[in-house]
């Protein structure tokens, strides 16, 4: 993407679209991680073609690392987060470090793939024992395009390694679990300076130097957030919604008590000294894995048939683990409709509703309960990332939360990415305001009321607990 920012002024333009596919070999599912560093050069190479370049920024998704030897190369494609090889994992972390006392040292909720379970979980093999470096996926391409290594905070903070209070390594928890904290490079925070293309990448891509790679919010959801269009004093949720929809508030300190972690809700640092407190929901890859077991069927019309159907009849818990893996998902929905009593959808339109439904519920559910640990009311719900083109999910959203609900930017992330790249160089204002008052200026957001009263969602509620 490149993303043009001036006085007034806020744009985006998709230079190159390259797809993302794991890739399962005998014993682990792996990224792809070669692939898709030749589609970020394919993408430099048109982005160059554009328009001249002043900077290039870097997110991606959370926890996966690739592991470099001690010459700095790369010791095999990255495990895929989504793979089992962590299961059983957090029981033996646990038996050393209890999960309370995790959580208050982390404030990072339980989740099978960070990265902390994926270290212990290749403790013996030899790629670790070989290791020398561990970065995480945006650091180890900005390794590959710059030559310098670092480890930037925000997608730091999902190792489950930071102390969010101090946002450093937490020395002592790794040296109980036997983690060498060494295996990463120094923390680096967003609007930093990570180096500059290296020759021969210039080369590749046709691009000229010098041309600088700043440090972002490296993880996507971290970007995301600090492109949330919210106005000076206003007091917002935020959805981020996609693959995973991630529910919660931004705040100016954690919440590490005990019912924040039994509520499963995380601590993730963000943008400008604040906290990302929320809850991970498994969010529209429902939908996506429907899609693809459906063979790519014709979405609006399913959609449009989604909103005709009986709502609420069926639910499912979105945050369910048992909603991990790829494959089956129209199966495994049914299942868990049988599971909690609820009819089996009968037609595609009607598991489309059912995700919906569901999602829209898990959305209620952790802005309510956001608000309850923080102590920390909400008046509008701002909802960004690719589920703002969904209005049927914008629309059951504001339903199930009784709040209004404003929808965009869909480029979120992007827009985040490039909004901190443009206040290190100076073209913006200094603060996080100035940077959502001008997403909220240039890009296009749609408004949703709620409707209806709230009985048939908490009914709804009643019935998923078993009630």
């Amino acid at each position: 993407m490149v993303g043009r920012v001036g006085p007034g002024t806020l744009r985006l333009t998709e230079a190159h679209r390259f797809p993302n596919r794991p890739v399962r070999l005998p014993g682990a599912l792996h990224w792809d991680v070669l692939a898709l560093y030749a589609g970020v050069l394919d993408g430099l190479r048109t982005a160059g073609r554009l328009t001249p370049l002043t900077s290039v920024g870097i997110d991606s998704w959370a926890v996966d690392h690739g592991l470099l030897d001690a010459d700095g190369a790369l010791l095999g494609n990255p495990v895929h987060y989504r793979d089992t090889r962590t299961e059983g994992v957090a029981e033996r972390v646990w038996a050393t470090v209890p999960a309370a006392e995790l959580y208050a040292r982390t404030g990072i909720q339980y989740a099978p793939f960070n990265t902390l379970y994926q270290l212990l979980a290749a403790r013996d093999s030899p790629q670790l024992a070989a290791a020398r470096q561990a970065l995480l996926i945006p650091d180890l391409l900005t390794y590959w395009l710059t030559g310098t290594r670092g480890t930037e905070l925000t997608n730091a903070s999902t190792t489950q390694l930071i102390d969010p209070n101090t946002r450093t390594w937490d020395g002592e928890l790794a040296r109980r679990l036997g983690i060498d904290l060494t295996l990463f490079a120094p923390l680096r925070h967003p609007g930093e300076p990570a180096g500059h293309l290296l020759p021969g990448v210039l080369a590749q891509t046709g691009l000229t130097g010098p041309l600088p790679l700043t440090t972002v919010a490296s993880h996507d959801t971290a970007s995301a957030v600090a492109a949330v269009p919210a106005r000076a004093g206003e007091r917002f949720a935020y959805i981020c919604t996609g693959t995973w929809s991630l529910a919660g508030l931004e705040l100016d300190a954690p919440v590490l008590t005990e019912a924040s972690r039994r509520a499963n809700f995380t601590n993730e640092l963000g943008l400008d000294a604040t906290v990302r407190y929320l809850r991970n929901i498994m969010g529209l890859w429902l939908l996506q894995e429907c899609l693809r077991a459906w063979d790519e069927p014709n979405l609006p019309q399913l959609l449009s048939d989604a909103a005709d159907s009986e709502p609420l009849r069926s639910v499912v818990d979105a945050s369910d683990p048992v909603f991990l893996a790829p494959g089956d998902m129209p199966d495994r929905i049914a299942t868990a409709c049988r599971a909690t009593g609820h009819p089996v959808p009968r037609s595609r339109a009607a598991t489309v509703r059912c995700v919906l439904d569901s999602l829209a519920l898990a959305h209620r559910r952790a802005v309510r309960d956001a608000q309850r640990l923080a102590d920390h009311p909400v008046d509008v719900v701002h909802l960004v990332g690719g589920g703002a083109r969904n209005a049927l999910l914008c629309q059951l959203t504001a339903d199930a939360c009784g709040l209004p609900v404003i929808a965009g930017p869909i480029e979120a992330a992007a827009l985040g990415n490039v909004l901190v790249q443009a206040r290190a160089h100076g073209d913006t204002g200094p603060s996080l305001t100035d940077l959502r008052t001008l997403v909220a200026d240039t890009q296009p957001l749609r408004s949703y009321e709620p409707r209806g009263t709230p009985e048939a969602w908490q009914r709804a509620e009643r019935r998923l607990d078993g009630a």
